[in-house]
């Protein structure tokens, strides 16, 4: 169904920028060992693969990889019943009790939200009865009305906004495809889900360390979202993100640290959001202060930017490919591709790809600088895209390794201090880092 030419020509590509895993992991040896791969539980489904503003960060559109040009615009009818098919024999295979789908784009909302209930429909009818289906959308919100609400609500579709913050100024990268701004459409969607709270799964807003991280966090907050996503910008050793230094991965070897500007940023808002909890009411929980929190006190993350959970995540195009986490593709041309579909594949297959398996295996994955460092079961080596060095792969620390030591040990500080606990949380030793040969 699709060229062969093409995904083994990436394929091999692959093999020589990312060596770790594509060639080294050695997937068939680590099943006879007896480790078994965790079952797929979330899905992104793209519903449509363009979208209608072109925010000049994005990593979809304005990355290294190009390949969203290879994909349909929309997604088919059977496409759609392929994919619940596989989904229900995954699903059947694993006896799950649940799964998550998040329909994703481009903006899937160009395909009109009737396309998004027929999706969600089609997945529910395949699924066994006793299996739950928690579905959203992720939309920039410029085309969300409150029909088109009405209609994703009556099948349970929750509808998830991304903003920079909440106001115009925050929002000046957000623009369309004529350079204006997507702002008022976007926050008259943010107060529309606001009003609805049963249909607001929450806000994503990624990191800008030129913004006032208080000011940004006042902002969003004030449009009542129940969840708030800081994300990292996507960058690695060989494309790094704003504001940090070109460097080397060697360099989160040594203990000397130089600036950290994500890490400062995230703690100045961590420090607004633990401060807002007593004074103003329950805040929205902020993923990354939440899951680091846990960890701190011995529990398992849920979230892949921090902590050895296994990751249990894969994307299914508007085409029907397979691929691994949209995030890659701030790596290298083809980074995503697993030579996998719906058509012909299930999603035990894909689970067998090595940049699958590579972010199942936990401390396994990392290499020694992360194994000796004292925040490790914390940071767990942060997102793993963030982790690429071309020619060698993904075997390194994060490039955001000590903005990430900044923010876990602020945290941890805070713990402890609203603990009365005076000794280091467990899960972070007072020691600094060591350099490693």
């Amino acid at each position: 169904m699709f060229p062969v030419s093409c995904e083994q020509n990436r394929s091999t590509l692959g093999e020589f920028l990312a060596p770790w895993p594509l060639s080294v992991l050695d997937v068939p040896a680590l099943r006879r060992t007896g480790l078994r791969p965790v079952p797929v539980r979330q899905f992104t489904l793209k519903v449509h693969s363009r979208c209608n503003l072109t925010c000049t960060y994005c990593y979809i559109y304005h990355g290294v990889d190009g390949s969203w040009r290879d994909h349909p615009p929309r997604v088919s009818a059977s496409v759609m019943r392929q994919t619940a098919h596989r989904i229900a024999e995954h699903v059947r295979t694993h006896e799950l009790s649940e799964v998550r789908i998040a329909l994703h784009g481009g903006e899937p909302l160009l395909s009109g939200p009737g396309v998004l209930v027929d999706y969600i429909r089609t997945i529910r009818a395949a699924l066994p009865a006793d299996c739950a289906l928690r579905a959203t959308v992720q939309s920039n919100g410029t085309l969300l009305t409150e029909q088109a609400l009405d209609r994703l609500a009556q099948e349970g579709i929750r509808v998830g906004l991304s903003l920079d913050g909440g106001t115009p100024a925050f929002n000046r990268r957000r623009v369309d495809h004529a350079g204006r701004p997507s702002w008022r459409r976007a926050v008259r969607a943010a107060r529309l889900l606001a009003r609805n709270p049963q249909s607001y799964a929450g806000l994503l807003c990624t990191v800008d360390v030129t913004a006032d991280p208080g000011e940004v966090y006042r902002s969003l907050a004030a449009l009542r979202p129940p969840v708030l996503d800081l994300l990292l910008p996507h960058g690695n050793w060989s494309n790094p993100p704003p504001g940090l230094p070109v460097r080397a991965p060697e360099a989160a070897r040594t203990g000397a640290r130089g600036a950290t500007p994500y890490g400062d940023w995230l703690a100045a808002a961590f420090d607004q959001w633990w401060g807002s909890r007593a004074n103003e009411g329950p805040p929205p929980r902020i993923r990354i202060f939440s899951e680091i929190i846990a960890l701190l006190l011995g529990l398992p993350s849920a979230l892949e930017a921090v902590g050895l959970s296994p990751t249990a995540a894969i994307v299914v195009e508007t085409g029907g490919k397979i691929e691994q986490l949209d995030s890659l593709k701030q790596t290298y041309e083809g980074a995503v591709v697993t030579g996998l579909d719906v058509f012909h594949n299930s999603f035990d297959e894909s689970l067998d790809h090595p940049g699958v398996a590579a972010r199942q295996i936990g401390v396994a994955a990392l290499g020694v600088t992360c194994r000796a460092c004292p925040v490790m079961a914390v940071c767990g080596g942060g997102n793993y895209a963030h982790r690429y060095r071309e020619g060698s792969g993904f075997r390194h620390p994060s490039v955001y390794c000590h903005d990430l030591e900044r923010l876990i040990r602020h945290v941890a500080a805070a713990l402890a201090s609203a603990t009365g606990n005076e000794r280091p949380v467990p899960a972070v030793s007072a020691r600094p880092p060591t350099a490693m040969p």
